[in-house]
């Protein structure tokens, strides 16, 4: 048979095979397209439910901060350790994932981080269980009682009971933005709800507890968030098991002029010279790492932007990890109600923040230069409404022996001998203690045995001492007088103050966030298309290891330094801080919140500066590779509605717990 006969009758087969193969294409095309769409939005659902699980989580975190300090009397700066692991443990696991990420299957990487992750939250909550219950000080009252045991121990031998128990893509992309947002809210919230709940609640009677929310020496059922938090982190790794190693890719990404058979035939034909290909790119990925980076770091707006980011991301995250103990100590408000205030005002000031900031982007269409004044305008008058906090402080509560002596008069002094005066002189008092009272005078005394008091009436948060010694006026301070459970109140003022501090720190949280779209949009825009995958990645890491870990610990370290009264543990050694000086408090957190906010802006500053001088006066921007270049308002428009896309899906890091 001649050759081209065989050859007519071979493209004759195949135009058959094609031919059949094409109707087959025709009648399955809709249902295939359907499965493709439908595990699309499957994938989406479950990475959104991810990212709610990971920031629930994250802060929860935060939430919990002042309950854990107080259930294991650990002071503020080793509180800021266990907050900055949550960072080394991120770093740990990214370089495996980033590398075996792009070789297994994707979607259960992501089901075995939710497994991991669930684990952690579990292990958080595990000390709760091995540790005892927790026992706070309370002196043992008989009801209905007018004499019963002296808070004063005249007899040395008589000792303290303690208490019995103490585009399509870019809706995709705003889908998974809102969730990151509705994720720190539920956190707060869930913070809050745990917070009034006893510690111990599930292993003891909670009738016997002799304590509220409201007393000083509360601590909520810390551990139950995280339980929750662990279960949530399970039930959003299920679907990924469950799902293809690769999704289907959209119809324009497919190439319409080639066959799914002569695709089949390339990809057979071809194998190993795709593979030795793969390995000369890989080759020559490796060979252009230290020129890349060289590259990236020669970039001066780059460079400065990012010095800039991790100034400022210190101030954020040192700001937040410690704002709500700074408005428990500093204002008098329990914990579970500075949980809801976090959760229910800042953060959706936040997320309201970021959106204007991308609709400001998008309405003006800005540029480099107007994206750098306007991130620069945001934390300059971000930080300046900060400033005006220092002026809605509380001034400190007169606690006897600390901030007043026995008699009235001011001081301030964590001299531990302090403690002591005439009036009391007589009891076996230890300094150690911490079970506060009120006495008539409005002073505050640590315990009932360092207020002189010899009788006691009722039980629990009703109980009533009398005839305490200590507890005189100025004009008559021989005088015994009677005192109450609790410390007491701020001055009258304070309440007042709260407000203001609530109403400017909403605003300061939405001025600040209006910066993070722009300043996003100008580290994309400053660099080299090919370096933007690198570029974000630097950013990242720098963030994470220059701010995320060290700044809870020496903000913690700064925090510690306003401690008046320590406690004491069990076992021996220094406790939590138990007072506070209110006013050093506030110069320390705020202090260095805008200290370190004020260098950032000198950065900021800087950027814009070098954009300015590469600019010329006829509008001429900052191209995408780093060099300068004039556009005409036409191709700006373009340039603008091309990266329309970059400011649908911006995301700085751990944003959804920066207020």
């Amino acid at each position: 048979m001649p050759f081209w006969n065989t050859s007519s009758s071979f493209i004759f087969c195949v135009k058959g095979i094609q031919s059949s193969h094409l109707q087959y294409d025709q009648s399955t095309q809709s249902t295939v397209k359907g499965v493709g769409s439908f595990i699309s939005k499957v994938f989406l659902g479950a990475l959104s439910f991810v990212y709610f699980a990971k920031a629930l989580s994250g802060s929860y975190l935060k939430s919990t901060i002042t309950q854990v300090e107080r259930r294991f009397d650990i002071p503020s700066s080793l509180v800021g350790v266990i907050d900055g692991s949550f960072e080394i443990g991120n770093l740990l696991i990214i370089i495996l994932v980033s590398y075996f990420g792009a070789k297994l299957h994707r979607p259960r990487i992501i089901g075995a981080g939710c497994l991991i992750m669930s684990a952690g939250t579990f292990l958080i909550a595990m000390p709760q269980f091995f540790m005892g219950r927790y026992e706070y000080e309370r002196f043992p009252s008989t009801i209905n009682s007018t004499v019963s045991i002296s808070p004063c121990l005249q007899d040395k031998s008589q000792t303290l009971l303690s208490a019995l128990e103490k585009p399509q893509a870019k809706i995709n992309a705003g889908c998974l933005q809102t969730v990151a947002i509705i994720g720190p809210i539920f956190g707060f919230l869930l913070g809050s709800l745990c917070a009034k709940l006893y510690v111990d609640i599930g292993f003891v009677d909670l009738d016997s507890i002799t304590i509220t929310h409201k007393d000083v020496q509360w601590v909520g059922a810390w551990w139950l968030g995280y339980l929750i938090a662990g279960v949530i982190s399970i039930l959003a790794g299920i679907p990924f098991w469950f799902l293809p190693k690769h999704l289907p890719k959209p119809e324009g990404r497919k190439d319409s002029s080639t066959s799914s058979e002569q695709s089949e035939f390339i990809t057979e034909d071809n194998k190993d010279h795709q593979k030795s290909y793969q390995q000369q790119v890989k080759i020559a990925e490796m060979e252009d790492f230290l020129p890349s980076l060289k590259n990236l770091f020669g970039n001066p707006v780059y460079i400065l932007y990012l010095c800039a980011s991790i100034m400022q991301f210190n101030s954020l995250i040192g700001m937040v990890t410690y704002k709500p103990k700074y408005i428990e100590q500093q204002y008098g408000q329990t914990s579970s109600k500075t949980n809801f205030v976090i959760g229910l005002i800042n953060i959706p000031a936040v997320a309201f923040g970021i959106f204007s900031g991308g609709l400001i982007m998008k309405k003006f269409r800005i540029n480099v230069l107007g994206a750098a004044k306007l991130s620069l305008g945001s934390s300059f008058f971000g930080y300046l409404l900060l400033l005006s906090l220092f002026a809605m402080g509380c001034e400190n509560s007169d606690v006897a022996g600390l901030t007043v002596s026995y008699y009235g008069a001011k001081q301030m002094t964590d001299n531990e001998q302090a403690l002591y005066s005439e009036c009391n002189s007589g009891c076996a008092c230890s300094k150690n203690d911490w079970d506060p009272i009120c006495g008539e005078n409005g002073v505050t005394y640590i315990s009932a045995c360092l207020a002189g008091c010899q009788a006691s009436n009722g039980s629990g948060e009703h109980t009533v001492f009398f005839n305490c010694s200590c507890v005189g006026t100025l004009e008559s301070p021989s005088q015994s007088s009677s005192a109450v459970v609790g410390p007491c109140q701020k001055g009258n003022e304070c309440p007042k103050m709260f407000l203001y501090f609530l109403v400017i720190s909403v605003i300061t949280s939405y001025t600040l966030s209006v910066g993070g779209t722009p300043g996003y949009i100008l580290l994309l825009r400053c660099i080299k298309p090919h370096l933007k995958s690198f570029a974000l990645g630097i950013y990242t890491l720098a963030i994470r290891v220059l701010a995320g870990i060290p700044a809870p610990v020496y903000f913690g370290m700064a925090i510690d330094t306003s401690c008046l009264k320590w406690g004491s543990k069990r076992c021996g050694g220094r406790g939590a801080c138990k007072l506070y000086d209110s006013s050093a408090l506030r110069y320390v957190y705020l202090g260095l919140t805008l200290v370190l906010g004020t260098v950032s802006i000198f950065f900021s500053v800087a950027v814009l500066w070098v954009l300015r001088k590469r600019s010329s006066p006829q509008d001429e921007t900052l191209s995408a590779n780093g060099e300068r270049g004039t556009r005409g308002t036409k191709s700006r428009k373009a340039n603008f509605v091309n990266s329309d896309h970059l400011i649908q899906t911006t995301y700085w890091p751990e944003k959804e717990t920066r207020l």
